[in-house]
């Protein structure tokens, strides 16, 4: 199993009471209320936490990007990526990840991942994702066209990787004449790549196809079954069986030496939801035409009032309740872990230990209980039920992209 770990590296040194004046802060809050010299001091303490990740043997450090908004830090997940490849020696570097549709030129990202999986030597993960709704408003790309660039620059991007120079590419989105990359990448025949999601079964059906690894983010158990019942029956479509090497699971969790200062810090998990502070408005996260028209109708009835957040967000309690948060003392997550494990089977486990305002010596003591004493209980617990990351499995890296593999689904929404 995959044991990693992740943070979306939030910044709450910003004047609350004006995010929630405001009513979101993701997209038009303005970035007057950044404080660089706060965000100067953060960034440095996520690479002490990222290197204290390795320090403690966690196998890997997870890395978004979002933009536009505080709860995430990251701007561009390449540039961390980049400087865990100089400063770590043994951790996987795992993306999730990029947003293609946001590319303006494939090709440039191909080399830049590129550059990443040979200074880490091999140890780049490449994940791919569609970006949050709000993204697409913020760098003026049509949401219409999100699923379409995410396909179509996942194709330029892997034959970049693969077919050897120089080639052309005339699509719809990109237009390249030349394609001809000098640095490639190390592992071959391209670095891994898996799939993070919530609720598009779209995605779902595309990952399959695939085989890349679908990673469920912060789902409840029931909801992550069905996922992967739902991965499961496209797979069999395509001809093999899934199993956990297929499967990756995000779970909110936060380690602490007490049970009190754990529930006090886990309570940080609802800054990033709006109950500290605004959040994206809900027909930001989801402009006209970047997903489904039943998702679209979904979260607008949300932010009209009339019906209940459809990703499930709800109070603390009943979040702990059905363990979409964790908390507690090492051995106390260990046995809420251990539950999971068994309903959900996964081959690859992320821990997203650190919201919010969280302190950096609470963060570090939350790592390093988490690679310490945490994760050699879980490896032992991934032996029992025979949970194989993909690489234990020799799962195949990826299938070879055709048009085919872009056809939707009949399941799919």
């Amino acid at each position: 199993m995959d044991l990693l770990y992740f943070t979306e590296q939030p910044m709450a040194t910003y004047p609350a009471k004006a995010g929630l004046d405001f009513g979101a802060t993701a997209l038009m809050f303005s970035n007057k209320h950044f404080d660089p010299k706060s965000g100067s001091e953060l960034y440095n303490n996520y690479i002490e936490q990222y290197k204290l990740a390795e320090e403690v043997g966690i196998d890997g450090i997870m890395l978004n990007e979002h933009h536009n908004a505080p709860f995430c830090m990251q701007a561009k997940a390449n540039i961390f990526a980049a400087i865990l490849a100089a400063v770590t020696e043994r951790v996987k570097i795992v993306m999730l990840g990029n947003p293609l549709p946001l590319a303006e030129n494939p090709v440039r990202l191909a080399e830049e991942l590129a550059m990443i999986d040979m200074i880490s030597r091999g140890r780049l993960v490449s994940g791919f994702v569609r970006g949050g709704g709000q993204e697409q408003l913020a760098t003026g790309v049509n949401p219409a066209y999100n699923r379409e660039r995410f396909e179509e620059a996942h194709e330029v991007i892997t034959r970049a990787w693969t077919e050897a120079g120089p080639i052309r590419h005339e699509g719809k989105h990109y237009q390249h004449r030349v394609i001809n990359p000098w640095a490639v990448p190390l592992q071959k025949p391209y670095p891994r790549v898996w799939v993070p999601g919530v609720i598009s079964r779209e995605t779902i059906v595309w990952a399959a196809r695939q085989r890349y690894p679908y990673v469920a983010l912060n789902t409840s158990i029931e909801e992550t079954k069905k996922i992967w019942e739902f991965y499961d029956s496209i797979a069999d479509e395509c001809g093999y069986t899934a199993g956990p090497e297929n499967r990756g699971y995000l779970i909110q969790t936060h380690i602490s030496d007490t049970e009190e200062k754990a529930e006090r810090n886990a309570r940080q998990f609802q800054w990033m939801q709006g109950e500290f502070t605004g959040l994206a408005h809900p027909v930001w996260s989801t402009p006209s035409g970047y997903s489904s028209p039943s998702n679209r109708r979904a979260f607008v009835e949300f932010a009209a009032g009339l019906r209940q957040n459809p990703r499930g967000r709800t109070t603390f309690e009943q979040q702990v309740n059905d363990m979409r948060i964790i908390y507690g003392t090492p051995d106390q997550v260990v046995k809420k872990l251990k539950m999971i494990l068994e309903q959900t089977r996964p081959g690859i486990l992320a821990l997203w230990g650190n919201d919010g305002a969280v302190s950096q010596a609470d963060s570090l003591t939350c790592i390093r209980l988490m690679g310490q004493e945490v994760f050699p209980a879980i490896r032992e617990i991934a032996k029992e039920l025979d949970l194989k990351s993909p690489d234990e499995a020799n799962a195949p890296v990826h299938l070879k992209y055709s048009t085919d593999l872009r056809k939707p689904a009949a399941a799919a929404e």
